[in-house]
């Protein structure tokens, strides 16, 4: 059943499910293609793996806690549903919690 002038996503259901697993078009969305933030801190955590002392190693340890904060800080406030957004809090505090211990 359609109704002019409304989008397909006003019509779906709003259960539980749908409100925390599927984007705004109606995809159920757990995984999706990494951002740059994302990108860029596997690399910085593989490249710690080779530089495990000095500098460097410090370097690549600060650049990796930015950027894995700026992933999850733009999954809380721009995740497409609300698992994305709920997967970015988790991080975020977990990051912020790991510096504080």
């Amino acid at each position: 059943m359609r109704i002019a002038g409304r989008k397909k996503s006003y019509l779906m259901e709003n259960t539980l499910f749908d409100k925390v697993f599927r984007d705004r078009e109606g995809k159920v969305i757990l995984a999706q293609m990494p951002n740059l933030p994302f990108i860029v801190w596997i690399v910085v955590t593989v490249l710690k793996l080779i530089f495990t002392t000095g500098k460097i190693s410090t370097g690549l340890e600060v650049i990796a806690f930015g950027v894995l904060f700026t992933w999850a800080w733009e999954e809380l406030f721009q995740g497409v549903n609300y698992f994305r957004r709920a997967l970015g809090f988790i991080v975020l505090v977990s990051l912020i919690l790991s510096k504080i211990q």
